[in-house]
């Protein structure tokens, strides 16, 4: 079973097609991608963490369309982490989980990572190890090298695991406020 990661979906959203310059010719277009591009990866054992703003716009407030869509998710549990375009009816579709903020150990000896729709600074465990996943962002930022963007944006619309995110961490700066609240004297 492996964990796959994800964020800003925006299911339905007509301007997030040129909001991000996303490169498809419609939102049906943008949609069935999206949906392909998990199958490609998400195995029928596997989870599917969605880090906020599954679906935006007109269509996120029509249950069925909401619907028709969740049920075409690959996974064996569909966890979805609140955005802030996250809202009745998304909020009432038959996730495993919805929950703010998680930290959640991925790998039997790796640290508990916190997963939030939101960058953060820093976040329980960060100086031992743990990274942090988000979204929000779409293209303005990758993140830091503990803090990683899993949004489709930045990740040619597809889901990443823990060490595709592993190794975006080796090639990101450390953020500039790291130390400022890290401090190496604590």
């Amino acid at each position: 079973m492996t964990i796959w990661y994800t964020a800003d979906t925006h299911f339905g959203h007509e301007n997030i097609l040129s909001h991000c310059k996303r490169p498809f010719g419609s939102v049906a277009q943008m949609d069935a991608t999206l949906i392909e591009n998990m199958w490609k990866v998400v195995g029928p054992e596997d989870d599917l963490w969605i880090l906020g703003d599954f679906a935006f716009g007109a269509k996120a407030k029509d249950p069925a369309y909401l619907e028709a869509i969740f049920l075409q998710l690959p996974g064996a549990e569909k966890h979805l982490i609140v955005g802030n375009h996250d809202l009745a009816p998304t909020l009432e579709l038959p996730w495993t989980s919805v929950s703010q903020l998680v930290e959640l150990r991925d790998g039997a000896n790796g640290p508990a990572n916190t997963l939030c729709h939101y960058p953060m600074i820093t976040w329980n465990h960060a100086r031992k190890g743990a990274l942090q996943l988000f979204g929000h962002v779409h293209n303005n930022w990758k993140g830091s090298n503990n803090s990683v963007n899993v949004g489709v944006d930045v990740w040619d619309f597809m889901p990443v695991s823990i060490n595709d995110v592993a190794r975006r961490t080796k090639t990101l700066p450390k953020n500039k406020h790291w130390d400022d609240v890290e401090p190496r004297s604590r």
